[in-house]
């Protein structure tokens, strides 16, 4: 695979798992991460325990999938597919 001329991508969308706003980034090595996972799903117990709260009290669904969830791996994978295209 050729080098790539990019040094990072990244998208916003809307998770239905956590209710929020998050950002995925994936690199020219095929590495991808979510930037909100470290708010949603890499927290300390007490954390999370008070994020569940607030997300029931609002009626929202805060269940992060973690850090390959489908959405991370789907736009890395569709950003890699597109770089083999190019």
């Amino acid at each position: 695979m050729p080098k790539s001329d990019w040094q990072i991508t990244a998208t916003t969308i809307k998770c239905n798992a956590v209710s929020d706003e998050i950002t995925i980034l994936v690199y020219p090595d095929g590495t991808a991460k979510c930037a909100t996972y470290s708010k949603y799903g890499a927290t300390d117990k007490k954390t999370l325990a008070q994020i569940e709260k607030r997300a029931k009290k609002l009626g929202i669904t805060c269940k992060c999938e973690g850090p390959q969830c489908h959405r991370v791996t789907g736009y890395r994978d569709k950003i890699m597919a597109e770089e083999v295209v190019s």
